[in-house]
């Protein structure tokens, strides 16, 4: 197979698998709230007392990993695809300017 075609093929895979992912943010989130599952770093924050005096100046772009104001699920799967996509664009624009960068040497 020519080279060109083997890349496709593998964007195509990809892309599939981070849909697929995407699709099942909100079955994760689901199982992560009936086994009671919590950040490493929250409770770390808990033992030490650190939630005692934290005051949150930025609660981030996507709290809670959903969307405030809509279901939970529809929520999650929205932020698993704002995440991915914000993500997917970083990786890409910085591959491109690192490929830019090798090829006039």
């Amino acid at each position: 197979m020519c080279g060109p075609l083997r890349v496709r093929d593998w964007r195509a895979t990809a892309a599939l698998v981070l849909l697929a992912l995407v699709v099942l943010a909100p079955v994760f989130g689901w199982a992560a709230g009936q086994v009671g599952y919590a950040e490493p770093l929250e409770n770390a924050a808990e033992a030490t007392g650190a939630t005692d005096d934290a005051d949150p100046v930025h609660t981030g772009l996507l709290p809670g990993y959903t969307v405030p104001g809509t279901p939970t699920a529809l929520g999650t799967l929205v932020a698993a695809l704002v995440g991915t996509a914000l993500t997917l664009a970083v990786a890409t624009g910085l591959g491109r300017v690192l490929a830019d960068g090798t090829d006039g040497d």
